[in-house]
């Protein structure tokens, strides 16, 4: 007769144990060992299977010449690299209501029109999922639905009406019965997601995978779950904001660089063609702390206007608030600009935001929040057509960018008329045709006297 027992699995990566201990010895997280319960059958012998799939040379391999599946959104294409590859697994996760449920659904509606698409709901029941595709138009007779949470009742539908396109939402919610762990463990949804791996590439199915994320904006589940798929997405923003972004962090069949930008409507999900007209939609004009910046975002040109407050502090120590940027980034450049700028900051406080909710990873970003702050610190306005991008560094220097033709071209097309770059990209400007003033500088001093004097 089977016993139970228990043992402990690391929700990060899988290491098992057989007593709790609070720091993992693989991964050295701490507080990741949960426990789950099992049956300790009785060990059999097995019988090899000498019926070994056939080796062919590297040479003699023939490249299946199938198209990418268009998804009918652009946006969504663009991160993928050019559309679904067949026979793939595509894993997309997100925090709740972010919109990874209704980007899918109106991705299952355009696929639809040439293939059978198979929708598999875990955490909704049909009726529910029926009234959103009514609001979102995206009703097709070729999508069929099922709620379902067992993997074996899953795996014989998909034998019984071998859709061309599958969607589980979500892979916490669906389990084995042969495990006897709880839906949503470790191993439920290692053991899940490599049996619909298997399902995928053996009989060719497109296979989208929905996953809830943790508070620290990581999948929930083990992280060996990100190395089985083929294309990990991720949906970024906040719900009170109208527009999302969708980025790939793993992509084995193209770039993990792009981003695809959507806006939320109440119809669903809307592509974004010009994110740059959307991002500066409704910014300030001839107001002190108040500059735009020129970022790259994969191969995408964007400018995003930086905001920065600065006012004498009513606490013994100054205030430092950074949205949407690193704090300690900020931290850094008010050092740069007391230290070779004269500008004493100790006893101001400093606010900054990116407008839009847009998030500054990229070290382009550094001029244009320094000229806000001391914007706003001088409370002088910086002239509205002007654009700033460069890196900063502690010695006050003004360091290179790449890509700096696509930023300047970005700037022409959207009507500014004066960017601010570095001198040492003075081989990489763009001709603008005289239409554009390109203001060379080395250091931050220049770049505030060009700007505020």
């Amino acid at each position: 007769m089977a016993k139970l027992r228990s043992k402990y699995v690391c929700s990060e990566c899988g290491y098992e144990s057989s007593g709790w201990m609070g720091k993992c010895p693989a991964c050295l997280k701490w507080n990741t060992l949960l426990e789950e319960v099992y049956e300790d059958s009785p060990q059999q012998s097995k019988v090899l299977n000498l019926d070994l799939p056939q080796i062919t040379p590297l040479s003699e391999i023939e490249i299946s010449t199938t198209s990418r599946i268009k998804t009918g959104s652009a946006e969504l294409d663009r991160v993928l690299g050019g559309g679904i590859v067949p026979a793939s697994l595509v894993l997309i996760g997100g925090e709740p209501g972010i919109g990874k449920s209704t980007l899918i659904l109106q991705v299952c509606a355009r696929i639809a029109m040439n293939k059978r698409v198979l929708y598999v709901s875990g955490e909704e029941s049909v009726g529910q999922i029926k009234l959103r595709a009514d609001r979102l138009n995206a009703v097709s007779s070729s999508v069929f639905m099922v709620s379902e949470t067992s993997y074996e009742h899953i795996e014989g539908i998909i034998n019984k009406e071998k859709p061309d396109f599958i969607v589980i939402d979500s892979i916490q919610t669906v389990y084995s019965e042969n495990l006897s762990s709880a839906p949503g463990s470790v191993s439920q949804v290692r053991d899940v997601t490599a049996k619909l791996l298997r399902i995928s590439k053996k009989n060719g199915i497109t296979v989208f995978v929905v996953g809830h994320v943790t508070k620290e904006g990581a999948i929930a589940g083990p992280r060996v779950l990100e190395h089985m798929v083929d294309t990990v997405l991720y949906f970024e923003g906040e719900r009170h904001l109208e527009f999302r972004i969708l980025r790939a962090v793993k992509n084995r069949f193209g770039s993990t660089n792009e981003i695809g930008i959507f806006e939320m409507t109440s119809a669903g999900l809307r592509d974004v063609e010009n994110p740059s007209s959307l991002m500066l939609e409704g910014r300030s004009y001839n107001q002190p702390g108040s500059v735009i910046v020129g970022l790259i975002e994969g191969s995408r040109p964007m400018l995003v206007e930086v905001q920065a407050l600065v006012c004498p502090t009513s606490f013994g120590m100054p205030r430092r608030q950074a949205t949407g940027m690193d704090y300690n980034r900020l931290t850094m450049l008010m050092a740069v600009l007391e230290k070779k700028v004269g500008m004493q900051l100790n006893s101001f406080d400093a606010y900054l935001n990116v407008a839009g909710g847009f998030k500054l990873d990229e070290p382009a970003a550094d001029l244009g929040v320094v000229a806000a702050i001391a914007s706003s610190f001088k409370n002088k306005a910086v002239d509205t057509s002007t654009v700033f991008f460069g890196e900063v560094g502690l010695t006050g220097e003004v360091r290179s960018v790449s890509q700096m033709d696509k930023r300047i071209t970005e700037s022409h097309r959207m009507g500014f008329k004066r960017c601010i770059v570095p001198k040492l990209n003075k081989s990489n400007v763009p001709d603008c045709k005289n239409e554009m003033e390109i203001v060379m500088i080395s250091t931050v001093e220049q770049a505030l006297a060009e700007t505020l004097s």
